[in-house]
């Protein structure tokens, strides 16, 4: 029932389905730009690095059945006052966590407080303004993994039924969780439950039983939200998840050619379907969620959505660093070969809007909260 609906949310039918609809041109732009604020990671500040063409920022999600309102970063913090929301998985992860702090610093600057691992891969802000934390949590499977190295195995070793205690272990400390994986499931690597191994994807040389990568998102998603829930029921302590959904790159011909994503526009409805892989890795995520939520009535204080956001993702192209992942790569002139970061999002860009609707979800909340208090 689940895989047959597009909508961002299931609960009911009066809810908004913001994922169906389509992107119309907007003069307004966002609210800040690749100078305004510090966090943006190097490779997705498009206009620092010297992206000619600016269209891409002049472009709103219009929901076909509802309105999508503007962000406004003062309501979020509001919501957010005395609180903890941790941004928890891969890459995509620290992307729409960046672009929320962005503009969320549009009002209100927050402090770095802490910073640790490779690229500052954990990281946390304080916006003294609201006595709120944001943080980010690398875990590209939120299972407990292996990842590959230059000096060790070229495959990722997955442990699927335990979840990775990098940020599970400050559980008691968060009041709201985003999670956010997808692309890492992508690489070869092998699967474990318990002590066995359960099989591998693209393992050649190891005598192990390919089996894919599908059936080991859904168990790591399974494990991921049925650990939140027993951990936050188990303390007393409400939790609010919100799972975004799986983000489409936009690669034409091989991956490291100039022009590997050189759209300027959005798709039109219809023009790009959302199929194969991409609605694939979407719905696995979308029906755990579904079913987790059946789960979670018996666990006071735990609300969780998913956030779909593949669909307008998907009609998005022309959002994507390009080959302004590097600065200036064409200064010299077009050379043979020029990588492109066709994955990740510019910021400002699209991937604004998915705070968007975060935000929307946030008021559901807390609009069903509110009446319950009445």
């Amino acid at each position: 029932m689940v895989a047959e609906k597009e909508g961002a949310f299931h609960e009911s039918s009066s809810s908004c389905d913001y994922t169906n609809g389509k992107w119309v041109h907007d003069k307004q732009g966002p609210l800040y730009n690749g100078t305004s604020c510090g966090t943006i990671k190097e490779g997705q500040n498009c206009i620092s690095h010297g992206r000619p063409d600016l269209g891409f920022l002049q472009w709103r999600w219009k929901p076909t059945q509802c309105s999508l309102p503007r962000f406004d970063p003062n309501t979020f913090l509001q919501l957010i006052r005395n609180k903890h929301i941790a941004f928890v998985g891969d890459s995509m992860a620290r992307n729409q966590l960046e672009s929320l702090l962005c503009m969320l610093a549009s009002v209100s600057p927050p402090n770095l407080i802490y910073k640790n691992g490779e690229d500052n891969k954990f990281r946390r802000w304080h916006f003294p303004s609201h006595n709120t934390n944001v943080s980010v949590y690398w875990s590209p499977f939120l299972v407990h993994g292996i990842e590959k190295s230059n000096n060790g195995p070229n495959h990722n070793k997955l442990y699927l039924d335990r979840v990775d205690e990098r940020w599970a272990s400050d559980l008691d400390k968060i009041d709201q969780v985003v999670l956010s994986i997808g692309h890492w499931f992508l690489h070869p690597a092998v699967y474990f439950e318990g002590n066995s191994v359960l099989g591998c994807h693209y393992c050649p040389g190891l005598n192990h039983t390919e089996i894919g990568f599908y059936d080991v998102l859904r168990k790591a998603v399974k494990t991921t939200l049925k650990t939140i829930m027993e951990r936050s029921g188990a303390k007393g302590k409400g939790i609010d998840v919100v799972l975004t959904t799986f983000s489409p790159a936009h690669f034409e011909g091989e991956w490291d050619k100039a022009g590997a994503c050189p759209k300027t526009r959005p798709y039109n409805e219809g023009e790009m379907l959302l199929q194969g892989m991409n609605a694939d890795m979407r719905k696995i995520e979308v029906e755990e969620v579904e079913s987790a939520k059946e789960k979670a009535k018996r666990f006071l204080g735990f609300r969780l959505e998913a956030l779909d956001v593949t669909k307008l993702s998907l009609m998005r192209p022309d959002g994507h660093p390009g080959p302004y992942m590097h600065p200036f790569p064409f200064a010299n002139g077009v050379t043979e070969r020029v990588q492109n970061d066709c994955v990740h999002w510019c910021l400002p860009g699209p991937i604004d809007t998915w705070n968007e609707i975060l935000l929307e979800v946030m008021k559901k909340w807390d609009q069903g909260q509110s009446r319950k208090e009445e």
